[in-house]
């Protein structure tokens, strides 16, 4: 994706293009996929993540507010999951 999002915003721009690479976000859709080992994970996430806690929707709705109020950045893919591709 990332290759093709950097392509995306040379083909289309000056319209910009960004990609959101969100890991695992504490919603009702990851809730009903993970199950009943959904507590483990969170309490795998808070003690294995630099953050020391798990994302949730208003991180990643900061980041994408963020994208969009920052008209210099295109082409590019943000990660996040606290940290989680560092390990």
């Amino acid at each position: 994706m990332t290759a093709l999002v950097a392509g995306l915003a040379l083909e289309i721009a000056p319209v910009r293009v960004n990609l959101i690479a969100a890991g695992f976000v504490d919603t009702p859709l990851s809730a009903k996929l993970v199950g009943d080992d959904l507590d483990n994970r969170r309490d795998q996430l808070r003690e294995t993540l630099p953050i020391r806690r798990v994302v949730g929707p208003a991180d990643v709705a900061a980041l994408a507010v963020h994208l969009m109020a920052n008209t210099a950045l295109t082409g590019s893919t943000y990660d996040i999951d606290g940290g989680q591709q560092l390990l």
